[in-house]
């Protein structure tokens, strides 16, 4: 089983490239984890205030004890709204 988080985040006007910035530890240390396959923040090509979230992980554990340990900074501040959904999928 694998989970898979995806979905979007509204930004408040104009910090879409700090949030971006912000973000790029904690996708550092994801990425570093053996149990994360994936992780990406990006920016959407058409609403500049939107990012992109997609992450993939091997099991529910390891990405619960990344959401309780991971850089702490003040880039969710940043969010306006949020749609972000997780799906367990088969390998």
């Amino acid at each position: 089983m694998a989970i898979i988080v995806a979905g979007k985040l509204q930004l408040k006007p104009g910090s879409r490239q700090e949030f971006i910035e912000k973000s790029c530890d904690a996708i550092r240390q994801a990425r570093a984890l053996a149990a994360c396959q994936d992780f990406s923040v990006s920016p959407d090509p058409i609403d500049e205030n939107r990012v992109n979230v997609f992450e993939k992980w091997l099991a529910r554990a390891p990405l619960e004890q990344f959401r309780n340990a991971g850089p702490d900074n003040d880039a969710f501040s940043l969010v306006e709204a949020f749609d972000i959904n997780e799906y367990e999928i088969n390998t």
